[in-house]
């Protein structure tokens, strides 16, 4: 076919794939720059109270969460949040906890850093991701991330 694009497999499909992923790392490295270390020191400050908190045997999975969530906000086009179905009671009861002792305060924070990248044209991608992960930092128990083969996931 003249003027049809192929990747290196011949499938035609593959520079669309390319292009994909080129913007996913270029968007990464912006939002890295502009917000995303910021973020994960956030939660690694979070994640660092709760494992200090050891004791308290019950602060010990919020540390991972925060972890969890650092590394997601770090490098976050390219993967999306899922909701594990299997959750119980214990995963709500964390969740009410977390929202009370870091939630808002992260889901705050995002939510003002969103607006503000929203205020430039190549901010809106970012500012859009910031939204994204308000859930999550709301209630980071009961989900997880997964790769997405979107620019920008779910």
């Amino acid at each position: 076919m003249a003027g049809c694009h192929t990747g290196l497999t011949g499938r035609e499909d593959d520079t669309g794939e390319a292009a994909a992923s080129v913007m996913r790392v270029i968007l990464n490295i912006i939002w890295l720059v502009l917000c995303g270390i910021w973020m994960a020191i956030a939660y690694a400050v979070a994640g660092l109270i709760c494992f200090v908190l050891f004791f308290l045997i019950i602060t010990i999975p919020f540390g991972i969460a925060a972890f969890r969530i650092a590394g997601y906000v770090l490098w976050p086009f390219g993967r999306s949040i899922e909701r594990r179905p299997t959750s119980g009671v214990g995963s709500l009861i964390g969740n009410i906890l977390w929202i009370i002792f870091f939630g808002w305060e992260l889901a705050l924070a995002h939510l003002f850093t969103g607006a503000l990248l929203c205020l430039t044209i190549i901010g809106i991608p970012l500012g859009l991701a910031n939204f994204k992960i308000i859930p999550i930092s709301l209630v980071p128990l009961g989900v997880r991330i997964v790769p997405s083969d979107r620019v920008f996931g779910t």
